[in-house]
């Protein structure tokens, strides 16, 4: 982990070591978004296999800010190790460990996590607090690259090249 100075932080979050072997929430370089967490246990997560894993810490959030638990990148692409509820939330009002609810999704091959590995990264963002306001009808989206989204969803604007159609051939004839 990189020296670091007060002068390079935002805000300050309170953490207590709930296993004082294991490292706090730490940011690798000093210009990384998200904290490492890491696990409080050694195990091996079998192909498909979700687990509850505790990081050993516990933390105090200000009022206005959430924690946003990411998957590492790195165990993602050479293991197939990623985040059940990706991102999970943790609440400013939350006391209790952070623990991160891991998912094997390679089809064949296990992989061990020992205790201390760094396995998610924690986001800690300012969020607002919205007033839901029932309507009797929703006003039209902003036009944003010359259409109205509108209702489209889950792929409506496409996303792969091959194939990709847009929302016009789509819809039934």
């Amino acid at each position: 982990m990189t020296d670091q100075t007060p002068t390079e932080f935002d805000l300050e979050v309170g953490y207590v070591a709930l296993d004082q072997g294991l490292a706090g929430p730490a940011y690798a370089h000093a210009d990384d978004a998200g904290a490492d967490l890491v696990s409080a246990e050694t195990f091996v997560l079998r192909p498909g296999e979700r687990r509850l894993v505790g990081t050993g810490v516990a933390i105090a959030l200000p009022e206005g800010y959430a924690g946003f638990v990411h998957p590492r990148s790195g165990l993602a692409a050479r293991h197939g190790i990623s985040i059940v509820n990706a991102p999970g939330t943790v609440d400013a009002g939350y006391r209790g460990e952070i623990l991160v609810c891991l998912v094997n999704t390679d089809p064949v091959t296990p992989v061990q996590i020992s205790r201390g590995d760094r396995i998610a990264q924690l986001v800690v963002q300012r969020v607002a607090r919205a007033r839901f306001v029932a309507v009797p009808q929703l006003p039209d989206s902003t036009p944003t690259a010359g259409r109205t989204r509108g209702t489209g969803g889950h792929g409506s604007t496409g996303g792969l090249a091959a194939g990709d159609t847009t929302d016009e051939e789509q819809q039934p004839a």
